[in-house]
Order: structure tokens, then C-alpha cells, then sequence
């Protein structure tokens, strides 16, 4: 489809990119930044209202973008996640407020960048996207320039951002170069007609030498993608990161970067390489095991809660990845619907923390120490949320555990749903020693802790969120099968 008929699909794009320049002008000449923030969620909110009912029957701009309901799903994923970070972010008084309109305007953009990286399906598109989300990350990580540990994170991020870009585009480059097309579907042709030729004509015409650089391209693809989800071994950026960026930022980071992360690699591997199913299948399964072992087992050491929950992001990413280590229709379902209880959960844990680290000036377990007294509404809620991601019924994460182990099962992996369970019991572990500490040990003042109505909004509607996908299940299921009712499945 030509650019002007594809003007009329992306609409809510249009009607973001525009409120980013209100909001900027706005920023100028209102004193009173929290209007801003409360424009923007309203924003993000009509942008989701302003999305086509109904999906094209061919690829957007020439083929660089696709609407589909695969996309649509981790557009919603990116909406939600923004505007309840923004919501979150009117309680968050570490940002100055001559800089909070600056710091809406980026999340908004954030939003735009998101929602075409959900719909890339060529390998242009998904390095133009991938690149603008991460400059966009870069800078959000360093928002408090004034704190050094906010300037570390990102400049650290910068450093590792860099050097997995060049990986990527380098396996990019290498996949353009054997097979000639930048378009994810047309390289899954190319293997696929390649495969039914005799590998000794391959050897003589230079076929099974452009087999070998589209192998290494997608090893070298993979690893660039990797970087962005936090997947070992290239985690090493995400504790310094996640702890030292303001926590509003932290919380987004842990969820749609790497929602939207996965969304790429899964079209990246069923389009453009459907026939290496199983070699990359098998790459996954160990990975995953390894993500998720990784990141839990270092969790347990862990004093400050916000490098607690990121090395439990990391571990999720490796629970996540379970699903496209079982490819098939399970498994594809079980990695949607776990990022989706994942998101609720998560989300609702760190924005806890805001809660906490605004009245509390810290985000060491020590800190924690007694909460049930200070604030049992908060201890209670937080509660929840960390037994959801330990996978505790009736609650979303259990639901997607339960996906994520039964895919593993029928796939038949016996060390990928053996990791599952016995690293369930080790998150359970530090999770619930951040519970032992609200509850059982003294608090060191007895003061009562308070918070706006925004962040108890944003609370309240993952708390709502995480007990409806725990007892309905069906809801986020069907969305889920609607979701890959067109996605290649094998």
C-alpha cells in the first residue's frame, strides 16, 4: 500500500506525534506541569480509542510496517504501560519540575517509537525502530542529570546499547547480503526453496555458503535483539541501569522495551526463518534456562528492591522466551498472555515502590522493615503483586506460569519445564523475604506513610488487573487467539 493510503491506518500515530508537539509548546507557558501529565495519559488514551477497527489486507508505507492484530496486541501493550507510567509519574517528585514537561513529552514518544517497532517486518524498519526506542531509553535513564547514579546508568547503557547495535546491523548486513532482500517474509522464501535442493548442488552452485551467512546473520540478529530484552549473556547492563534511572523509568523499562523486544524477535523468526525452527528452537531452550536460573539465583543476594526486581525482570524475559523456545500455537499463546500478566504485575510492583521510596527517601529491604504498621494497604498490595510473579493463584502470574509450563510439556522439553518449576520455588524464595520484612520485623518509626491520588490510581488499577486475569482467564485468553489469528504458526 502507497504512503497516502496508508495515512488512514495509522491515524492514532498521527494524533500522538501531534499532541508531542502541543505538549512541547505547552510546556512553555504553563507553570503547573502536572496538567501536562494529566494531557498526555488523556492523550494516550484517545490515541488507543483512534485505532482502525479493522486491519488492511497488505503491509503499510510499501511493506515497511504491518497492522495486524499480532501488532495491535503489543500496541495496546505499549499504551497501557505509558500511560500508567505517566500516571505514576505525577507522584514522583524527583524529577524537577521545570524538566516534567520534557519528561512527558519523551514518554509520549516513547508511545509512537513502540507502537511502529510492534509492526516492523523488514529489517530496515526494525533497525530504524529498535535504534529510536533505544535513544529515547538512553535518555530517560539519565533524566536526573544531577544524580550521579542516574548519569552512570545511562552512560553505561549507552556503552552496551552501542556495542549491541553493531552486532545487530552487522548480522543484518549479513542477511542482506545472502539473500539479497531486506523483507523478513521474502528470506523465509529464499530457506525455504533453498532447503529442497540437493545439498551437493549447494555445495557446487555456493548455496550452503549463503546458508552459512544466513545462519550467522540471524545468531548475530538474535544477539542485538537479545541485548534489548535483557536475555543472558546480555544482561550485564539492566541491574546498574534499572537501579540508578528514576524509578517511573525503571518500571517502563523492565516491561515495554522488552514486550515489544519479543514482539520483533517473534516475527523475526517465524517469517524469516520458519525451516531453521529447530536449531533455533533448541538455541532458545537453553537460553531460557539459563535467563531465567541467572537472574533469579542473583536475586537472592540482592539489599536494594529495585535491583531485586531487576534481576527478577531478568528472570521473566527468561520465563518469556520459554514460549518461543515451544514454537506453536501454545507456546506463541503462552508467551502473549505471560507478558501480559507480567506487565500488570510488574508495573504494580514498581510503581509500590514509588509509593514507598516517596515517603521512605530509600530502596533498601531495611527500608521495608515494618510496613504492615506504617501502611498495611501498601504492605498488602505489594504483597500481592510479588506472590504473582512468584506464580501464586488466583492471581495473572499464575496463569502465565501455568501457560509458559504446560507449552513446555507438550513440546515435550523436560529441562525447559524442570527450570520452570524449580526456578518458581527460588523466586518464591526472595520474594517472599521482601514480605518477611514488611511483616515480621520491627519498623524503626512508627510514622504512617501517604501518597497522592495518581499513584494510588495507577496501584489500584493493576491490583484490578492482576486479580482479573487470575479469575478470568478467559478474557486475556480469547484476546490472545485473536491476536494470532493471521501470524504463521507451525
Amino acid at each position: 500500500m502507497n504512503a497516502v493510503d496508508s495515512l488512514f491506518f495509522i491515524r492514532s500515530e498521527i494524533f500522538l506525534a501531534a499532541v508531542i508537539f502541543v505538549v512541547l509548546i505547552l510546556d512553555f507557558f504553563i507553570q503547573q506541569k502536572r496538567w501536562l501529565g494529566w494531557l498526555s495519559v488523556l492523550s494516550i488514551l484517545i490515541a488507543f480509542f483512534l485505532s482502525p477497527s479493522f486491519y488492511p489486507d497488505s503491509g503499510l508505507f510499501f511493506n515497511y510496517y504491518t497492522l495486524d492484530p499480532f501488532g495491535f496486541f503489543f500496541k495496546t501493550i505499549a499504551y497501557l504501560t505509558i500511560g500508567l507510567t505517566l500516571l505514576a509519574s505525577l507522584a514522583y517528585e524527583k524529577i524537577p519540575q521545570k524538566q516534567a514537561g520534557e519528561f512527558y513529552v519523551l514518554l509520549l514518544t516513547m508511545a509512537l517509537l513502540l507502537t511502529f517497532m510492534g509492526g516492523a517486518t523488514n529489517l530496515l524498519m526494525i533497525f530504524l525502530t529498535i535504534e529510536s526506542v533505544s535513544l529515547t531509553s538512553y535518555l530517560l535513564t539519565g533524566f536526573q542529570k544531577f544524580d550521579k547514579r542516574s548519569s552512570e546508568a545511562s552512560l553505561k547503557y549507552v556503552l552496551f546499547g552501542a556495542v549491541s547495535s553493531a552486532v545487530m546491523l552487522f548480522g543484518m548486513s549479513l542477511l542482506f547480503g545472502a539473500s539479497g532482500t531486506i523483507e523478513l517474509s521474502q528470506i523465509g522464501e529464499l530457506l525455504k526453496s533453498s532447503a529442497s535442493i540437493p545439498q551437493n548442488v549447494l555445495t557446487q552452485t555456493g548455496g550452503a555458503n549463503t546458508h552459512g551467512m544466513i545462519l550467522m546473520g540471524m545468531l548475530f540478529l538474535m544477539a542485538g535483539i537479545g541485548f534489548k530484552i535483557s536475555m543472558v549473556p546480555f544482561h550485564m547492563w539492566a541491574p546498574d541501569v534499572y537501579q540508578g534511572a528514576p524509578t517511573p523509568v525503571t518500571a517502563f523499562l523492565t516491561v515495554a522495551p522488552k514486550a515489544l523486544g519479543v514482539a520483533v524477535m517473534a516475527r523475526v523468526l517465524f517469517f524469516a526463518f520458519p525451516d531453521l525452527v529447530h536449531k533455533w528452537a533448541f538455541l532458545m531452550t537453553w537460553i531460557s534456562i539459563a535467563t531465567m536460573t541467572i537472574g533469579n539465583v542473583i536475586a537472592i543476594s540482592q539489599s536494594d528492591i529495585k535491583r531485586l526486581l531487576a534481576y527478577s525482570s531478568i528472570a521473566q524475559a527468561g520465563y518469556i522466551l520459554a514460549g518461543l523456545a515451544t514454537p506453536g500455537e501454545l507456546g506463541l499463546q503462552a508467551t502473549l498472555i505471560y507478558i501480559a500478566a507480567y506487565l500488570l504485575t510488574n508495573l504494580g510492583a514498581f510503581f509500590t515502590v514509588i509509593a514507598i521510596e516517596r515517603n521512605l527517601e530509600s530502596n533498601e529491604l531495611e527500608a521495608y522493615n515494618g510496613l504492615s504498621v506504617r501502611n498495611p494497604l501498601l504492605a498488602l498490595v505489594l504483597t500481592i503483586f510479588l506472590l504473582s510473579l512468584a506464580g501464586i493463584p488466583p492471581l495473572a502470574g499464575f496463569i502465565g506460569k501455568i501457560y509458559i509450563f504446560s507449552s513446555a510439556i507438550k513440546a515435550h522439553s523436560i529441562p525447559l519445564a524442570l527450570s520452570i518449576a524449580l526456578n518458581s520455588a527460588v523466586a518464591a524464595y526472595y520474594y517472599f523475604n521482601v514480605v518477611k520484612a514488611m511483616y515480621l520485623a520491627p519498623p524503626k518509626v512508627k510514622e504512617p506513610l501517604t501518597n497522592p491520588f495518581p499513584i494510588k490510581l495507577a496501584i489500584g488499577t493493576m491490583l484490578f488487573g492482576t486479580f482479573l486475569i487470575g479469575l478470568w482467564p478467559s478474557l486475556i485468553i480469547q484476546a490472545v487467539v485473536k491476536s494470532l489469528a493471521n501470524f504463521p504458526i507451525f
